[in-house]
């Protein structure tokens, strides 16, 4: 049997679309985001406007059913748009993320008068969405959240906190896990909640370390009636659907690690190349050269993880979801690492807030703790590897 050999194809090798997509978020990044980032930050400033501007692009709803207002694209798609978007500015980019996971959680379990009643309005970023599930005493034991939703009728009051919720305050669409059963996840709902809805209220704008520029607050409930026309999927199946939207969540939080690493690597190459030290380039250094190699070959690693990732959630591999978490736990250690090292290559002028490389290294940190910390990833990991 002789066997003539073809050429190979990369499975790496993006469409003109995809390459075009990456140019056009690229370039918003580049005049939206990146000329404002560091005073978005320093006045903690969530620049509405611009949002909506990306939702003008088609960012708002970037895997929704265009049916809706949505782009209709794929998670691999989404993960090359939010890497592009986080070069400008890994905190809008995050918060965009996470609004388009719940806009994709409104579209795969809401029935037909749901999505054409909230998602034209996120698709665009008229409405702006947040994802309420982790609780004060409920983190990475997302299962035992206590928010309650007791049925009455027509509705459900819902009575409880959610915490470290992004956008909150300024969204008008909140996706929220609440208990309406047992304890464990067999017993949460999930509903959608209006922005301005009695009984609904926020507290303070949380001081952090970074992502100044969106904003992060409680979330409260006391006696809030939601109808429940407003409940997504049947009672008992918002653990499911809270993990499904996770599973994207992480993708594109591990894009944002990247989009914001690849910024600080790339004002690393710029510095060395322009600064001088003892009579030479820093760039003819051959310790910063190594580790400038090491850099780009931690985030080219990651990256190519991720699209395995973003691929597998596409077609519905079985093992979609520890790829998933496998890649959100490299990208987000290796973009956390990657800035910090840029910032090393800076020295006292890294420390500086004008050379934006420290934002960068605050914006980052937080992505190795939400969407699941990357201990509960390496646990969803060996599950998956034990239970095979």
């Amino acid at each position: 049997m002789s066997i003539t050999a073809s050429a190979p194809v990369s499975p790496f090798e993006l469409t003109e679309d995809q390459r075009a997509i990456q140019e056009t978020v690229r370039e918003f990044a580049a005049e939206q985001l990146a000329p404002n980032a560091i005073e978005w930050d320093q006045q903690k400033h969530f620049p509405v406007d611009v949002l909506r501007a990306a939702g003008g692009l088609g960012l708002g709803g970037v895997y929704v059913d265009d049916a809706v207002g949505g782009s209709g694209l794929s998670r691999f798609d989404s993960v090359l748009i939010f890497e592009a978007l986080a070069t400008g500015d890994p905190s809008i980019a995050a918060y965009v993320s996470i609004h388009n996971m719940v806009a994709g959680m409104i579209d795969r379990f809401g029935d037909d008068e749901q999505r054409r009643r909230w998602l034209p309005g996120m698709c665009s970023m008229e409405r702006l969405g947040s994802y309420c599930l982790t609780e004060p005493g409920a983190g990475s034991d997302a299962a035992a959240l206590q928010t309650r939703a007791v049925r009455d009728g027509d509705h459900y009051v819902l009575d409880g906190v959610k915490q470290f919720i992004s956008g909150s305050g300024d969204s008008d669409v909140y996706v929220v896990m609440a208990r309406t059963g047992e304890q464990g996840p067999r017993g949460i709902s999930t509903f959608v909640v209006e922005g301005g809805t009695d009984g609904l209220s926020f507290g303070p704008n949380e001081k952090k370390m970074g992502w100044n520029a969106q904003p992060t607050r409680q979330v409260i409930f006391e006696g809030v009636r939601v109808p429940v026309a407003n409940r997504l999927g049947a009672e008992g199946i918002g653990f499911k659907i809270a993990m499904a939207g996770l599973d994207g969540g992480r993708l594109s939080i591990a894009a944002c690690s990247l989009g914001g690493a690849q910024a600080a690597l790339d004002k690393s190459l710029g510095y060395v190349r322009e600064r001088s030290a003892f009579g030479s380039k820093l760039s003819e250094f051959q310790v910063l050269q190594f580790k400038l190699a090491d850099m780009a070959t931690e985030l080219e690693a990651a990256r190519t993880l991720l699209w395995r990732a973003a691929w597998a959630l596409d077609v519905g591999d079985p093992a979609a979801t520890r790829l998933c978490a496998m890649a959100k736990r490299l990208a987000t250690d290796a973009g956390f690492s990657v800035a910090n090292e840029a910032l090393q290559i800076h020295g006292g002028y890294g420390y500086l807030a004008e050379y934006g490389l420290e934002k960068i290294v605050r914006d980052l940190r937080v992505h190795q703790i939400l969407e699941g910390t990357n201990e509960i990833m390496r646990l969803i990991i060996s599950r998956g590897l034990l239970a095979a």
